[in-house]
């Protein structure tokens, strides 16, 4: 009997929701003529799942921010579905051909492999500068990046973070009231502060997706924990000083500030190297129909989900509303259904929740502004990690979303 494989580059929170959703509603509902069968491989560089949301305040403490609830196991989350419906292969695409229609995987021993597939969905997300904010090959790496830096902090006198999104933001937050405390109630600043701390945006204000008076507010809120704001200046370069044990950081205006601890929390950069031109835009973000969300210049079958796609301006929750439209459009694609397809539609609206600290932040919810209390309930907690196991297990996506 003939056997097609499914093939999903990226066990992230795209992949991992790709392929539960796969085996759980798109398999069992295809028609049992006995012809073909399929199967579902994963493909992922790491044999572990960082829940990155948390990187901000892994990034300063063990004890606040335990490894248990960031990384975890992506095999055991598999281990219910029949062994012949599923593979999970460590590995890293690098090569992708769309005439023969397959993936050349380098292995975890630095081997290579070729998958031949039916059906591909490219959830391969994106990567931040600082290796401890994402994970950009294995476990042992990322682990070792936030070992060194953990073990440097506690000594640092100076810090600088790069960017003013809500990943800087948080980083920023996280160091300053890590090092330097907070002022207490009434207090608008550290009294004794430890550290200078310092947060360079390359806009404006904070927190582009958020309005002016909310990113005040982050600001505001920065400065209780000692983080001071610069604005409207990009980084250049960060250049290790050997001798003085410190990052050399040029700024767009020609000035060089110092500091013993440099984050890159600049933005991402999508993991799509491996395709060739015509698949990405300008920025290297895979292009694709942004209402189907079918990679159409690659042929068919052929899908993007998640922070790597052009469709998208990023996050979690969006998530929620893209994975259907693709599953949707997978078990019309191979069953060759007729019918209009399902379309995504994106959710511009005013979208976002940032922890400043361990007791502070600012957000919005569809155009809403939130307390600081309810962001502290909903994320600053412990950054939502206590949602990770049922993205790892399946649980996410029981229900198929109709």
């Amino acid at each position: 009997m003939p056997q097609e494989t499914i093939l999903i580059l990226g066990a992230s929170f795209a992949g991992l929701g790709a392929a539960h959703y796969i085996l759980k509603h798109v398999l069992p509902a295809l028609p049992n003529s006995g012809d073909t069968t399929y199967t579902v491989t994963l493909v992922n560089p790491s044999n572990d799942f960082y829940w990155r949301i948390a990187g901000p305040r892994a990034t300063v403490s063990k004890a606040l921010m335990p490894p248990a609830k960031y990384l975890y196991p992506i095999a055991p989350g598999f281990a219910s579905y029949p062994k012949d419906s599923f593979t999970f292969i460590q590995g890293t695409a690098t090569a992708l051909s769309t005439s023969s229609r397959t993936a050349t995987i380098t292995l975890a021993d630095g081997s290579t492999t070729s998958i031949p597939y039916h059906a591909l969905i490219i959830a391969t997300g994106t990567n931040t500068p600082a290796p401890q904010l994402s994970q950009h090959t294995t476990t042992a790496a990322l682990r070792a990046a936030l070992d060194d830096f953990q073990a440097a902090l506690p000594k640092a006198t100076s810090v600088i973070v790069a960017g003013g999104g809500p990943v800087g933001v948080e980083t920023a937050g996280e160091i300053g009231e890590f090092l330097n405390g907070t002022p207490g109630f009434f207090g608008t600043k550290p009294a004794h502060p430890k550290a200078k701390v310092t947060l360079i945006s390359g806009d404006k204000k904070l927190l582009p997706v958020l309005r002016p008076a909310i990113a005040l507010t982050a600001e505001k809120y920065l400065a209780r924990v000692g983080v001071d704001v610069v604005y409207d200046v990009r980084v250049t370069s960060a250049v290790a000083e050997a001798k003085a044990g410190q990052t050399a950081v040029t700024l767009a205006d020609g000035s060089v500030r110092s500091a013993d601890l440099y984050v890159d929390a600049t933005g991402v950069r999508p993991n799509t190297a491996f395709l060739s031109s015509d698949l990405v835009n300008e920025r290297g973000f895979v292009v694709c129909d942004p209402a189907t969300l079918r990679v159409d210049a690659a042929g068919p079958r052929v899908y993007v989900v998640g922070d790597a796609g052009s469709y998208t301006r990023g996050g979690v929750m969006d998530l929620d509303n893209a994975l259907p439209v693709v599953m949707t459009n997978l078990k019309k694609d191979l069953t060759g259904g007729s019918g209009p397809d399902r379309t995504y539609t994106p959710n511009n609206s005013e979208q976002q929740i940032v922890p400043v600290g361990r007791g502070k932040g600012v957000g919005a919810f569809g155009g809403w502004r939130v307390p600081s209390w309810f962001v502290w309930m909903i994320k600053g907690r412990d950054y939502l990690s206590s949602m990770a196991p049922d993205i790892v297990s399946g649980k996410k996506w029981a229900k198929e979303s109709k």
